[in-house]
Formats: C-alpha cells, sequence, structure tokens
C-alpha cells in the first residue's frame, strides 16, 4: 500500500494536469476564433457601401451679353484715343480737325514750348547762366547739374527740349524773370498775347500743379508762335546733341520717335505726367504746306499713333492735287551747336 499510494497520486496529478492544459488550449483557441470573427465582422462592417447613383442635372450656362458695338465713325472723323486734339494749317492758323479742342487739359513738359519761346525772345543766347542751388532742387529728368556751374542759355535751351529737363527750366525761368513766379506771370502774359487765353502757367517745367492747363487750341497757338523762330526749330528738329556737363560730356537725346520716322517730321516736344498722361505737340511738312497737331492725355501707342494720323490728315487736306509725297525735312544730330 506505502508503495502503491506516490504512484496513484503521481497519475491522478497527471490526469489533472492534461484534463487542465487540454481546457485552456481550447480556451485560447476560443478566444482567437473569437477575435477573427470580430475582426472579420469589424472588416465587413467599414466596408464602403457601392455608391448610389444618381443622375446629375446638365448646367445650363448663362448666355453671355455681347459688348455693344463700338460708336460708328462720323465721316472725317479720327480713331483717337486722345482726349482732347487738334491739327492746324501752320502758315494760316486754320483749324483742320479738331476733338474736344477746348477742354481744360495738363500739358506736362509741353509747357516748355513756352518756356523756350520766351527765352530765345529774351535774346543774348550765348549769354552764361549760373546754376543755384534753388534750381537743382527739383525731380527728374534732371541735366544734374551742379551749383556755381555755368552753361550757355543755347546749350541750355537744347537740355529743355531734347531732355526735358526740368532743372535748367527753372535755371532759365530765374535768369529770364529773377524767380519762377515771376516768370509764370510772363508766360501767362505771353500766351493770352497769342490767343491762348484759357491756359494758366504756374512753372517753366510742367510738373503736375491743378492751376496748371492749357486746351489743345492754346497749345497749338503757342506752338504755332515758336515755329516761327528759326532757333527753336533748329533745337526742337535735332536728334541728339553733345554737350559739357561740368567736366563730362553728355548726349542729349531728342525724346520724339517720329523724328526720322515719319516723313517730314519737324519735332516738337513731348510731355508726361500722371494726371496729364501722354502728350505730344508735333509738327510735319510737305512742299508747300506745313502743319502742327496736338493730342493731350492719350496712351503710350496713342502718343505716336494719334499724331501720325492727325499729321497725315493734315497734310492730306492742304496737299495740291497730284502731289502725293511728302518731303522730308532735315533732321539733324547736334554737337556744340549743330554737329555730332
Amino acid at each position: 500500500m506505502e508503495k502503491s499510494f506516490p504512484n496513484n497520486m503521481l497519475r491522478i496529478l497527471i490526469t489533472l494536469l492534461l484534463l487542465g492544459g487540454m481546457s485552456f488550449g481550447a480556451t485560447k483557441k476560443s478566444s482567437k476564433s473569437s477575435k477573427s470573427s470580430k475582426t472579420s465582422a469589424s472588416k465587413t462592417a467599414h466596408k464602403k457601401s457601392p455608391p448610389k447613383t444618381t443622375t446629375k442635372k446638365p448646367v445650363v450656362k448663362k448666355a453671355e451679353t455681347p459688348l455693344p458695338p463700338l460708336a460708328p465713325l462720323a465721316p472725317g472723323e479720327l480713331p483717337l484715343a486722345a482726349r482732347s486734339a487738334l491739327c492746324l494749317d501752320l502758315k494760316t492758323g486754320k483749324v483742320l480737325y479738331e476733338k474736344e479742342a477746348d477742354e481744360m487739359e495738363y500739358p506736362a513738359s509741353a509747357t516748355k514750348i513756352l518756356t523756350a519761346l520766351l527765352v530765345i525772345e529774351a535774346g543774348d543766347l550765348d549769354r552764361l547762366v549760373e546754376v543755384q542751388i534753388e534750381d537743382t532742387k527739383v525731380e527728374p529728368s534732371a541735366l544734374e547739374f551742379k551749383p556755381g556751374e555755368s552753361y550757355a542759355r543755347r546749350d541750355l535751351l537744347y537740355a529743355l527740349l531734347l531732355k526735358s529737363a526740368n532743372d535748367v527750366a527753372l535755371a532759365l525761368a530765374r535768369d529770364n524773370a529773377g524767380s519762377v513766379e515771376a516768370f509764370a506771370e510772363k508766360m501767362n502774359k505771353r500766351a493770352e498775347g497769342l490767343g491762348a487765353s484759357s491756359s494758366h502757367f504756374v512753372n517753366p517745367h510742367g510738373l503736375h500743379d491743378p492751376h496748371h492747363f492749357t486746351t489743345a487750341r492754346d497749345l497749338a497757338a503757342i506752338a504755332r508762335a515758336a515755329m516761327q523762330d528759326e532757333t527753336f526749330r533748329e533745337i526742337v528738329i535735332t536728334l541728339e546733341k553733345r554737350m559739357m556737363r561740368g567736366e563730362e560730356e553728355v548726349l542729349l537725346r531728342n525724346h520724339n520717335k517720329l523724328l526720322g520716322k515719319l516723313p517730314g517730321c519737324t519735332g516738337i516736344k513731348t510731355g508726361f505726367t500722371r494726371h496729364a498722361q501722354q502728350v505730344l505737340v508735333s509738327g510735319a511738312m510737305c512742299e508747300g504746306c506745313e502743319v502742327i497737331s496736338v493730342v493731350l492725355h492719350t496712351n503710350k501707342p496713342g502718343i505716336w499713333e494719334d499724331s501720325k494720323m492727325l499729321l497725315t490728315d493734315g497734310l492730306e487736306k492742304l496737299k495740291t492735287p497730284g502731289d502725293t509725297n511728302a518731303v522730308p525735312a532735315e533732321t539733324k544730330s547736334a554737337s556744340g551747336a549743330n554737329s555730332k
């Protein structure tokens, strides 16, 4: 009996352990199976349902309202971009074409036509002008000369009309009248004498001032008077000129792009400010006739295209029958006075 007890007990323990292991394995297996079932169910639950088929309504675009057609031009009317324009016969002053020619506009640097006319009419163009500090206090465009330097009036006129230098305008005005204010009084008196009674000038350069204005008709009258003077004509038809600025030689180029491109072009003067926009007073001649055009408040292509249209139209109206070719005016390139 003593010998069999341990053996019997051992058997019982082994049997119990075996039974417990089988039960544990079954539980583990069952647990895995349960987890697998849950995962499968979860995956099934998360599967996207097939998209519902819906019939989309077609998008109907609204018909665009067509832009109204441009108003047809009246007989003889030119398609100008300029807000105000005029063309006249230089010899007689007869108006050949006009568009809002009496509306107030800003002349910008076309002001310098009148400035130059007053200086030329005062004479003594070889007299030296000494630059003062107040002459240099102006925004570009400028010759950028220095106080104490001296220049002949004639050379300063080239810098005024070719480079459109604002500091030069101040120096010439001060030299001529003693002050800008006194020179402006002379400008207004001269303009009125030319019949330009709708204009008012407050400075010699044309930088914006609400009290500095003109009209296409007035500006054409001023330009016509200036073009009667041979010195003025000689300057505005010049493509470029070399002059000394202190110890340095500078090249002045004419801003008028019609020179050398439009047959018969005689120059005159460009202008621009933000308020005035593009401005051009220009001239052209053919054998026996000559015209001046003014365009005020136009755009960048218009400054040239408008002017070409006006000049060509004016010359056509003045040409004699059978005269179809404009005779190019002589275009000069100057160094010192007249040579490169």
